[in-house]
């Protein structure tokens, strides 16, 4: 293939998508197949979620001499100061691991539906990008189905990035076409995408060629289009960070951590008649639907209600006693050990023994009321988690409750990060807020005793949530999270001092 004189192309609505099946598309990545044309939110989760706030800091500075080297010097030099200040002395793990669990998040929501129709249509599909490779191949392979993902090498050492790249340099302008001519040789493309004059070379190589106009009131692809849906996605940051965000977030939070502190301490100090008050004094909001059941009165033979949650975070116990006005006792499947020193609410873990944890649930049913959250992890999705069964054998006292929340900053969760974080992180956004609604106790003929059996009152109870909610009931379990986000099941093996239990993680 040799390179044509760059030339006026077609806009991208006017490729015919019919057909094309046996076609092999090449598209640009920021600009083309997605709508943002700057790579600096990408680059900021990676600095924050692996190296911090300080990281992030640092990123924000290097920015002006990156945007100031692009427009006066050349695209190359701009991407590689991003480069170096965001991943210089990264582990390549830490960076594979955001790779796979963050970003396809925030990618996924911003591609362009013009590119997607005509990308989605090829049966063969290649991506260009000045972007590291191993920051986007996870998303762009098996998210979107691409089967060519060419982009900048980062240089490693020692299982480190060096913050530099590797020869060729940064895959932009005529750098696209040659890594081209490189992957196919004499095999022509059929179609190329590109958003920018420094695209023409590549595109040229093509046997048709489509501009993608800039339209920033275009709207991006929904998630029903998308042939894969995310379920699962972990980071702290809920918003993706512009620059304006990126430094909205490291000035305040020197401030939300100590909020976070304050409200923290209401929750564990105040009675919890109080806590209901105390937080909405300081900013956050709890509100209550449905009528919850009375206090059990403690009497010889009588079981306390269990309460069903749906798991969004591992505060969710808490807030639940919130709204009732008295602590009731959570059993979990692990907490850090400072979530339980600092938990208002008794906490008990789970075994995984199935007969021992029958045995300690129905002691506890004995002592009073008790929440679980049969999903056995969180998800920040609106899903449901299968549930499991076991809490369906052990009482007919039954009461769905449906959590919700809202976080506008970070996220409460986390899969790859110290659990212990959680619910500082909660706590630190300006106005977080939970909605608990207390749903119809669960009829005797739909328990165990009026004749179901301990799966179909577990998934009558998944669907009865899911629906107050408005949520899609999937059969995922923990262990599946966990092997999408962290490569692993999820379970924590504690040091001998902790009699070498294996606990799952939340």
């Amino acid at each position: 293939m040799s390179v044509g004189s760059p030339h006026r192309f077609p806009t991208v609505d006017r490729c015919n998508s019919i057909g094309r099946e046996k076609h092999t598309v090449v598209v640009d990545m920021d600009g083309t197949l997605l709508r943002g044309r700057s790579s600096f939110p990408y680059f900021a989760l990676f600095a924050f979620e692996v190296g911090g706030i300080l990281r992030l800091l640092f990123l924000l500075l290097a920015s002006p001499i990156a945007g100031i080297l692009y427009y006066f010097v050349s695209e190359s030099a701009g991407i590689q100061v991003l480069i170096f200040a965001t991943m210089a002395g990264m582990k390549v793990s830490d960076i594979e691991s955001v790779a796979r669990a963050v970003l396809p998040k925030f990618y996924s929501v911003d591609l362009h539906p013009e590119s997607w129709r005509v990308f989605s249509s090829c049966g063969k599909r290649c991506v260009l990008t000045a972007n590291p490779r191993v920051m986007v191949e996870a998303f762009l392979k098996d998210y979107l189905g691409a089967d060519i993902v060419i982009g900048t090498e980062i240089a490693t050492y020692k299982g480190r990035a060096t913050g530099f790249v590797r020869h060729p340099g940064v895959v932009v302008g005529r750098n696209k076409a040659t890594a081209l001519c490189k992957t196919f040789g004499e095999t022509t493309p059929d179609v190329g995408l590109g958003d920018r004059k420094t695209d023409f070379p590549f595109m040229s190589l093509c046997k048709e060629g489509y501009m993608v106009p800039a339209k920033p009131e275009v709207k991006a692809v929904t998630r029903e289009k998308l042939p894969k849906t995310i379920v699962f996605h972990d980071g702290r940051l809920v918003q993706k960070p512009t620059p304006l965000m990126a430094l909205i977030i490291i000035l305040w939070f020197p401030i939300g951590f100590l909020l976070a502190c304050v409200r923290i301490a209401a929750g564990a100090l105040l009675p919890m008649p109080l806590v209901y008050y105390a937080f909405w004094s300081l900013g956050v909001r709890v509100t209550i639907h449905g009528t919850p059941p009375p206090r059990p009165k403690k009497s010889i033979g009588h079981s306390g209600v269990l309460f069903i949650c749906s798991h969004r975070t591992l505060l969710d116990p808490i807030f639940l006693s919130t709204a009732l006005g008295r602590p009731i006792a959570a059993v979990t499947y692990s907490v850090s050990r400072l979530s339980e020193f600092l938990s208002p609410i008794k906490t008990v873990r789970l075994t995984r023994d199935r007969a021992r944890d029958a045995s300690m649930i129905k002691k506890l049913l004995e002592e009073g009321d008790l929440v679980i959250c049969p999903e056995g992890t969180t998800c920040r999705e609106p899903f449901l988690l299968r549930f499991s069964a076991l809490f369906a054998e052990l009482t007919d006292e039954i009461v769905p409750v449906a959590m919700a929340n809202r976080m506008s900053m970070f996220h409460g969760t986390t899969a790859r990060g110290w659990k212990g974080m959680d619910p500082f992180y909660f706590f630190m956004n300006p106005s977080p807020a939970y909605e608990v609604t207390f749903l119809s106790k669960l009829p005797y003929e739909l328990t165990c005793s009026g004749g179901k059996s301990s799966h179909d009152v577990a998934n009558h109870i998944q669907r009865v949530i899911a629906s107050s909610l408005a949520y899609e009931c999937t059969s995922f379990t923990r262990k599946d999270k966990y092997r999408a986000l962290a490569g692993n099941d999820g379970i924590v093996t504690n040091k001998p001092a902790e009699n070498g239990n294996k606990v799952m993680a939340c």
